[in-house]
């Protein structure tokens, strides 16, 4: 195949790379400028800055304005995918016939548009939507945002047909791959893309547990709460969590217990060091949606590493990790690792699974044979 030149449509702009989704955007621009892609990229701008570090990887860079009007949540369309719609981005994309990748059910409007009847378009899916988007519900306290999350749900499991109109769908991860395999055609996993080069683990002990994310999002409020309420609150191993904007609850139940801080508005370096300087990183989920990004970065860096059922399950990385899954399972892990070496043992077991399995290398050239083989099969 001659130089590839790619499409990609992302929700947002992908750096800094900071958070779940872009992370995955970011690292896979990267691998595929490393392995000598084109990367034409087109970014919906709704508060990130555009960026002259994107142009050191791609051939091109256009962003486009976010539509924030509210009168789109009375659109039968999700709010999501509505909102990141350009005559420009169309018009753009007809400027050549290369393939298109689309970034998430969010970037998705033109999937079916007729002028791009016969490209190839692969839509990469970060999550099964409407199960996300349930999920955030749930656990949201705010009842005008519950109702948007409940909604907007509603409206993605409608929506989420116009993938019958992809090339491929490219999973995220193996419990994706399950649900998307049984309802749609030429579905495939490729990994996240991540920062992580190597396994690569500090000798020694650590003396405090780590918990991170972003605090403001409901299922990351939710699971420091846990950790807060149910697990450390008679533990006397000292917790860091660290996050951004946490809620006023968090805040308040943090105040109350003398073991446990709380670093919000750490910057993604200051989060790295902490995780890698831990004894344990202890990650529950209430979501098994999509694949945990800060999962991969305790692996890859941190020492122990104890999670619930729902943050490894079919992720291909349960054997790596110590699974507990109620309060008491938790602190009795917790007692037992605190004062113990993460073995070499343990370390070369990491290596093995996770620079193969994990490789953005690798998976750069999956996602390119995936292009490769729909050029020969149209």
């Amino acid at each position: 195949m001659e130089q590839l030149h790619l499409h990609i449509i992302s929700f947002d702009v992908p750096y800094p790379p900071n958070y779940g989704g872009v992370i995955d955007v970011y690292y896979k621009i990267k691998a595929l400028h490393e392995a000598g892609v084109k990367v034409h990229l087109h970014c919906f701008e709704y508060g990130r800055e555009q960026r002259e570090e994107l142009n050191k990887l791609c051939e091109s860079v256009s962003y486009y304005h976010r539509k924030t009007n509210k009168s789109l949540l009375f659109n039968g369309i999700p709010y999501i995918v509505l909102s990141r719609t350009s005559d420009k981005l169309l018009e753009d994309l007809m400027k050549d016939d290369y393939p298109i990748l689309m970034e998430g059910l969010h970037s998705t409007f033109y999937l079916n548009h007729p002028n791009l009847k016969d490209r190839i378009k692969i839509v990469r899916t970060h999550n099964v939507e409407h199960d996300y988007y349930q999920s955030l519900a749930k656990v949201e306290g705010n009842v005008f945002k519950r109702y948007y999350f409940y909604n907007e749900a509603n409206k993605l499991q409608k929506y989420e047909s116009i993938l019958k109109n992809a090339s491929y769908i490219a999973t995220i991860s193996e419990n994706d791959n399950e649900y998307y395999s049984a309802n749609y055609d030429n579905v495939s996993c490729i990994p996240a893309f991540h920062p992580n080069e190597s396994v690569e683990i500090k000798k020694g002990k650590g003396d405090y547990a780590f918990y991170h994310g972003n605090l403001a999002v409901g299922e990351n409020n939710e699971a420091s709460l846990f950790l807060v309420n149910e697990v450390f609150n008679d533990l006397d191993i000292p917790l860091i969590i660290a996050g951004s904007r946490p809620s006023p609850e968090l805040i308040k139940v943090v105040n109350n217990n003398p073991n446990i801080q709380l670093k919000a508005g750490v910057s993604t370096e200051e989060i790295y060091e902490m995780l890698k300087e831990a004894q344990l990183n202890i990650l529950p989920t209430f979501q098994s949606t999509g694949i945990k990004l800060k999962l991969l970065a305790a692996l890859f860096h941190g020492r122990h590493c104890i999670v619930n059922t729902p943050m490894v399950e079919k992720t291909g990385l349960e054997s790596l990790c110590i699974i507990a899954n109620e309060p008491s399972e938790m602190k009795e892990q917790i007692k037992r690792v605190f004062q113990k070496e993460l073995s070499d043992n343990e370390i070369n077991k990491r290596k093995v699974l996770l620079e193969d399995k994990f490789s953005n290398k690798k998976n750069a050239e999956l996602l390119i044979q995936l292009i490769a083989y729909s050029y020969q099969n149209p």
